[in-house]
């Protein structure tokens, strides 16, 4: 994957609220993973949806 794709998704994470500290403990895969889990959840249920997969894979927030 290409820097931007990484960077592109890290800026959608921090959208739905996803705390930057969070974040960066997340890999650069992961993160790509989360955005495009995130892209395909309704528009009101992302923010709550972040929440839950970032919880899932043990990055409380």
């Amino acid at each position: 994957m290409s820097d931007s794709v990484a960077v592109d998704a890290k800026r959608i994470l921090l959208r739905y609220g996803a705390p930057i500290n969070v974040l960066d403990e997340v890999s650069d895969e992961d993160r790509i993973a989360l955005a495009r889990a995130i892209a395909k959840t309704t528009l009101a249920e992302r923010e709550t949806r972040l929440k839950e997969l970032l919880a899932e894979r043990g990055h409380g927030s």
